[in-house]
C-alpha cells in the first residue's frame, strides 16, 4: 500500500516537473522568439474623413543584444516590417540595452544602424527611451539620424497624407529627460490630426483631447501574464492600467505595444513580441 502511494507521488511529482519544464522552455525559448504582426484598426474621433486610412507600424523596445535579438533577427524584423508596405513607421524607444542574462552586448551604432533598412511611404520617425539614455542617448540619436530616421525630441513633423496634414509629435523620455507636452503641441500650426509618440505611457494623463492618438511602448506588456494572477510587474506608476493594448479615457485614445525584446530576464509568457 505504501509503495503504491509513493509511486503515485513520484508520478505526480514527475508530471509537475514536466509541466514546469515545458512552461520554462516556452517562456524563455519559444515565445520571446515568436514575432507577431498584430493588425489593429482604430476608429479615432478626431480623424478627418477626407484623410482616409493610414497604415502605421509601431515598433518599440528592440533591446538589441538581449537574447533573441541579434543582428540576424533585426534583419528578419526589418524585412517583415517592410513587407507590410506601411505609410509611416514609428519607433518608440529603447533600441539598446546594457545586458540581459543569456544575451550579448551590442554596440548602439551597430544595433541602431540596422534600422536604416526600414522603408515607409512617409518616412520613419523615432523617440528615445530610458535605456537609450542610460546607455548613450546622444550616440543613439546620432545613429538614428545618420540612418535617415527623424528623431522627435519634443519636436513635431508634418506629413501630407491624401492632401491633408498629419502631425507627429514626439516627446522626450519621462524618466531621463523632460517631456514638454504643451510646448511640443504649440508647434503644430494647423488643425490637422495629431499623433503623439512617447516611450513611456505614463504621460498619457497629461495629453489633451486635441490629440487623436498617443502611441507608447516601455512596459513590454509586463513580459509575463500569468493566468489568474495577471501581469505581476509593469514598470508604470499606474500599474497595469497602461500595460498593453488600446486604452480609451475621456474619449482620448492610447495604444501601448508590448515591444520586441526583453529586459531584466529574457522571458515572455502570454505576451509575445509584436
Amino acid at each position: 500500500m505504501r509503495q503504491r502511494r509513493w509511486r503515485k507521488l513520484k508520478i505526480a511529482a514527475a508530471s509537475i516537473a514536466l509541466v514546469l519544464g515545458a512552461l520554462l522552455v516556452w517562456g524563455f525559448v519559444i515565445e520571446p522568439d515568436r514575432l507577431v504582426v498584430r493588425p489593429v484598426t482604430l476608429n479615432l474621433p478626431r480623424w478627418p474623413a477626407g484623410m482616409g486610412e493610414l497604415k502605421l507600424i509601431a515598433l518599440s523596445d528592440l533591446h538589441a543584444g538581449a537574447p533573441h535579438i541579434d543582428a540576424e533577427k533585426l534583419d528578419d524584423l526589418i524585412a517583415t516590417v517592410n513587407a507590410q508596405n506601411p505609410d509611416v513607421i514609428v519607433l518608440l524607444g529603447d533600441f539598446v540595452i546594457s545586458g540581459v542574462p543569456g544575451g550579448e552586448y551590442t554596440e548602439p551604432a551597430i544595433a541602431v544602424g540596422k534600422l536604416a533598412g526600414l522603408r515607409a511611404r512617409h518616412g520613419v520617425f523615432a523617440v528615445l527611451g530610458n535605456h537609450d539614455w542610460m546607455e548613450d542617448g546622444p550616440g543613439v540619436m546620432l545613429t538614428l539620424q545618420n540612418a535617415g530616421i527623424r528623431v522627435l525630441e519634443n519636436e513635431v513633423a508634418a506629413i501630407s497624407h491624401n492632401g491633408q496634414n498629419l502631425w507627429l509629435v514626439g516627446l522626450a523620455d519621462l524618466w531621463f529627460r523632460r517631456p514638454d507636452v504643451t510646448g511640443s503641441l504649440a508647434k503644430v500650426t494647423d488643425d490637422g490630426p495629431v499623433i503623439v509618440l512617447t516611450h513611456n505611457p505614463d504621460v498619457f494623463p497629461t495629453i489633451p483631447a486635441r490629440v487623436a492618438l498617443t502611441l507608447a511602448g516601455h512596459t513590454h506588456g509586463g513580459q509575463v501574464n500569468l493566468p489568474l494572477l495577471g501581469r505581476l510587474v509593469v514598470p508604470s506608476q499606474y500599474g497595469a492600467r497602461y500595460a498593453i493594448g488600446h486604452v480609451v479615457e475621456d474619449d482620448r485614445h492610447l495604444y501601448i505595444t508590448p515591444g520586441i525584446g526583453t529586459s531584466i530576464l529574457p522571458v515572455r509568457f502570454l505576451v509575445p513580441p509584436e
